[in-house]
């Protein structure tokens, strides 16, 4: 089976209207840019989208926002994104946040098949709401589900033509988890390799979680925000 494709838009371009996808990253360390870009020149729409955050305004999932093409996010963290909030605020965008470490569990589930699992995370609150709780030890915990998807899309540092992947530092974040819990996983790699270039124990996701695999390219690999002290 070859699981090489040209480019992202080779690898993205038969997702559906309405289809739920994974993205990795955290902030914006470790997108899948390339991805994100051949998605938003495909005109794909009513899509949700599970990830972390939602990016800025001009990047990462800010650009599908900022086309109208997301649905409903499943997501942690919010901030720093001013169409996204005008979006929520208008009624216009769907929206379910979901404590990071809840959120990370899910997909984590899903990566084992596993179809749910009790936290204390969110008990008493809002999260709370239509969910079954039950009580262990003199604690009580929620039923949370596994979030699975009909595709999830990642960036890996390196990855080889069998779809072996290897991630640098603090890029793994969601990463690992979502290529093992989508119906097909689109990698995108900023170094594809051939069999036997990677270390077997440096690789992080076995390449048989992996469908689609394509080197990227131009990687921005923006800082949200950087601050130095200034000398006195």
């Amino acid at each position: 089976m070859n699981k090489v494709y040209l480019n992202a838009m080779d690898a993205v371009n038969d997702i559906p209207d309405a289809a739920v996808i994974m993205l990795g990253g955290f902030g914006l360390c470790g997108i899948p840019e390339n991805s994100i870009a051949a998605l938003a020149k495909t005109g794909v729409k009513n899509l949700t989208c599970i990830s972390n955050n939602a990016g800025v305004d001009d990047f990462g999932l800010g650009v599908l926002l900022r086309s109208r093409q997301i649905k409903k996010m499943i997501s942690s963290y919010v901030g720093e994104n001013a169409e996204f909030e005008r979006q929520l605020l208008q009624g216009e965008l769907e929206v379910d946040l979901v404590p990071q470490g809840t959120l990370a569990t899910r997909i984590q589930m899903a990566a084992m098949g596993i179809p749910a699992f009790y936290t204390p995370a969110g008990y008493g609150t809002e999260i709370a709401a239509g969910k079954e709780v039950r009580e262990f030890n003199g604690k009580r915990y929620l039923m949370e589900h596994a979030l699975h998807a009909d595709f999830a899309i990642v960036k890996a540092w390196k990855g080889d033509i069998f779809g072996n992947l290897q991630f640098r530092k603090t890029t793994r974040n969601f990463s690992t988890s979502m290529a093992k819990a989508g119906d097909v996983s689109i990698v995108e790699v900023e170094e594809l390799v051939q069999p036997g270039e990677l270390d077997p124990d440096q690789i992080h996701v076995p390449g048989i979680y992996v469908h689609r695999i394509f080197q990227g390219e131009a990687y921005e690999k923006r800082v949200e925000r950087k601050t130095i002290r200034i000398a006195s």
